[in-house]
């Protein structure tokens, strides 16, 4: 899909605590490596982010992202093989792997596999395979939905935004779960009924 020129601009961005923009199957994405405190800090900038809302890890393969958590639970372990890849979102108990600075200092992180070729195609092309990520848009504002949308929203602050090839977001972000005492809680209702 990628041309080696895109390729390379892609992993350049990323290795040196760069910031990209990208399609998802439900909004349009902002990403950085979840190593690079820099990197991380540049997204709160773009978005005019509260330090409080955490990031979320995305991959194109839920294994890339287990040891980034603590043991998945039963319960979610079921959603997640219903529903990944998908607009689904879980959240679990992280592992040390997983970087304060990216969570907002609380003791948990969202992952999901977004259902998207173009997504899946810069996961597997990336150092680890893993993104921290968030919506492309100013807080408070709607998330880009297009490639035209993402270059007027966060154009001039990214490093580089990846080409949609035709890919589109649906519009409705992802739904957000996670497991308390073993029951699903729902943060945040989005495509995904559960």
């Amino acid at each position: 899909m990628f041309t080696f020129d895109e390729k390379k601009k892609i992993i350049d961005t990323l290795e040196n605590d760069g910031v990209i923009a990208f399609v998802t199957d439900t909004v349009w994405g902002l990403g950085c490596l979840p190593e690079s405190s820099k990197a991380v800090k540049k997204i709160y900038e773009i978005k005019n982010r509260e330090a409080e809302k955490p990031l979320i890890l995305m991959s194109n393969e839920v294994y890339n992202l287990l040891p980034y958590v603590k043991p998945v639970p039963m319960v979610a372990q079921r959603l997640i093989k219903a529903h990944f890849p998908g607009a689904l979102t879980v959240v679990l108990d992280k592992s040390s792997l997983t970087p304060d600075y990216m969570t907002s200092g609380m003791k948990t992180v969202g992952i999901r596999v977004p259902d998207n070729a173009v997504f899946a195609e810069i996961c597997k092309i990336i150092p680890n395979h893993v993104l921290a990520t968030t919506s492309a848009n100013i807080s408070h504002e709607p998330p880009a939905l297009t490639y035209e949308e993402a270059v007027d929203c966060v154009g001039s602050k990214v490093g580089y935004i990846v080409r949609d090839y035709g890919y589109k977001s649906q519009g409705i972000a992802s739904t957000v779960i996670g497991i308390v005492n073993d029951e699903v809680k729902i943060y945040r209702q989005g495509v995904i009924e559960i």
